[in-house]
């Protein structure tokens, strides 16, 4: 896993800006793909328009810090979306044990 601190969202996504401005970063030859956000709510604005405009997949949202885990379902969420969540909480539950 590499981790590379806090970087805003735009320099996490675009290769061309974090070459340019964070040669030494250790993202700088490749993207994020896990974005995490200070609130509930800035996470969900983020997903919903990643899921819409982007062409990657989306998985979450993922809820943590929770004294048990917690697995969230959006409406009309897709067979896929569907299975990636039940995989997520399948290794959160073995990952507890």
């Amino acid at each position: 896993m590499v981790v590379d601190g806090e970087l805003q969202a735009n320099f996490a996504v675009n290769n061309e800006l974090i070459n340019d401005f964070f040669p030494f970063s250790l993202l700088s030859d490749q993207s994020a793909n896990t974005l995490i956000f200070p609130s509930l709510s800035a996470g969900n604005i983020a997903y919903k328009l990643v899921k819409e405009m982007g062409d990657r997949e989306a998985i979450g949202p993922v809820l943590l810090g929770m004294k048990k885990p917690v697995h969230v379902l959006q409406i009309g969420s897709s067979v896929r979306e569907i299975l990636n969540m039940i995989t997520l909480g399948v290794v959160d539950v073995q990952n507890r044990k």
